[in-house]
């Protein structure tokens, strides 16, 4: 009994190391910087929507674990047979490689960017540069390991960086009642852009690449219990990070009046969060926090070159064809370009500002249709075996995240074309409206196609 005991809780532990990735991949220096905006211009009131986003993210990585587990494809092997022989088969490659490789490229200078700022609080004199090189050559050697090393390195990152902001939280003495209303009570402040901020951390959580990294790492040969029990609570664990970073934003402006925070969201940089903590608290506060910036950074500089590798190869291999020594180093070159991007942005410390609105309109389009695909995928009885496709409680709640992504995808597209042309939306909250109402059509039409899908196939099955 107590070896059944004992073998059960390492089992567990060892899924939770492994699935940190997720939690890794998806808390990077975006997160940092939109959770702490969101908590010191509106306190605790946007909870709620990391507790939202943390349900769409088990939710849909759980989907593209069972397809992987079921199936023996990963997320982009199932996507490619799909829509095999179809006509949309080379626009669907196509847009998934872009947004997600072409995304990955552009936001690694931030993830590498913002490593360098988290080290800067620990050591302020160093020169950004060495930092750079520091960073750039330790995940190089990271991608050197095989997937299932570097998904138990991000596990161990996941678990120093959670207690680094955990800490930093809990010293800040928060209002824990105000922090449960502001998690369970979804409220958007009536301040202008208060819905897109709302939008925004929902998107940093739910990241269309953490779909294939997610699904290219995972083991095909794992137990569905295991699976769901190490994601979930890797991703629950991602959340309560979240939360932590918005309670560190809340310490920046407590008590201070509406006209104040805008200032100090206005001029928002690191030396604030510096400065806040290093009174509140002191300046060994200064230095845990730095420590997690610098986890969150380098854990995502990380996985968005392995999560390029992992789509290219996805897409692109021969399905029951072994991979040649040339294919294995081309899809190598796809993580080392990616990496590569990101370390020349950041030596020279600017920041590709085009290529970075283009990922957002790219990332933009391909979350809610790297959903959508998911739902019909899982869905695919050919794939997953007719005793094993989505329940329909399941389906609803997927249709719930994409009617949600597809606001996000049409606002962030929008937000980057308005930047491009150096233009302001004139009534963002009829545009959301507007957006909102024509992505739940497109939502209950998905999923009314998927009825007829089903009905049918019924149909044939229950012949006499």
């Amino acid at each position: 009994m107590l070896k059944k005991v004992t073998k059960l809780i390492k089992t567990r532990l060892l899924s939770l190391l492994f699935w940190s990735v997720i939690s890794a991949a998806f808390i990077g220096p975006g997160t940092v910087t939109t959770c702490t905006k969101a908590g010191a211009q509106f306190n605790y009131d946007m909870m709620w929507s990391i507790v939202f986003s943390t349900f769409a993210c088990i939710l849909l990585q759980e989907a593209t674990a069972r397809v992987t587990i079921f199936s023996g494809r990963n997320l982009g092997e199932a996507i490619a047979k799909h829509y095999q022989g179809k006509k949309t088969q080379y626009l669907v490659i196509i847009l998934i490689v872009g947004a997600i490789i072409l995304g990955s490229a552009a936001y690694e200078t931030g993830n590498i960017l913002g490593s360098v700022e988290g080290l800067r609080f620990i050591f302020p004199k160093v020169p950004k540069k060495i930092f750079v090189v520091i960073i750039g050559v330790l995940a190089f050697i990271a991608l050197t390991f095989n997937s299932e090393t570097i998904a138990k390195l991000m596990g161990a990152i996941v678990f120093f960086m959670g207690i680094a902001f955990i800490t930093t939280a809990i010293m800040l003495k928060p209002s824990f009642p105000d922090m449960i209303i502001g998690s369970f009570v979804p409220k958007v402040p009536e301040a202008t852009g208060s819905g897109i901020l709302i939008l925004g951390i929902i998107g940093t959580t739910v990241v269309p690449y953490d779909l294939f990294l997610g699904s290219g790492v995972a083991d095909k040969k794992q137990t569905i219990i295991d699976m769901r029990f190490g994601l979930a609570v890797a991703i629950i664990i991602g959340g309560l990070i979240s939360l932590t970073i918005i309670t560190v934003g809340s310490a920046l402006t407590d008590g201070m009046p509406q006209y104040a925070k805008d200032e100090i969201i206005s001029n928002f940089n690191f030396n604030q969060i510096s400065d806040i903590l290093s009174l509140y608290i002191g300046q060994w506060a200064v230095y845990i926090f730095g420590f997690g910036m610098f986890a969150a950074g380098f854990s995502s500089a990380i996985t968005a070159p392995l999560a390029s590798t992992i789509t290219a190869r996805s897409l692109f291999k021969k399905e029951d064809a072994p991979e040649s020594k040339r294919s294995a180093f081309y899809f190598k070159l796809v993580s080392t370009a990616v990496l590569l991007v990101g370390l020349t942005f950041g030596f020279i410390e600017v920041k590709p500002i085009p290529a970075i609105i283009i990922a957002q309109a790219l990332n933009g389009l391909i979350l809610p249709f790297i959903t959508i695909f998911l739902v019909f995928v899982i869905n695919n009885h050919k794939l997953m075996g007719v005793d094993k496709v989505n329940g329909w409680f399941s389906n609803i709640l997927m249709g719930l995240v994409i009617w949600i992504t597809l606001i996000i995808g049409a606002i962030n597209v929008s937000k980057a074309v308005m930047k491009i042309f150096e233009k302001d939306l004139t009534n963002p909250d009829f545009f959301f409206v507007i957006v909102a109402v024509l992505s739940f059509i497109l939502t209950f039409g998905i999923l009314y196609k998927i009825y007829l899908n089903r009905k049918e196939i019924k149909k044939y099955h229950t012949k006499p």
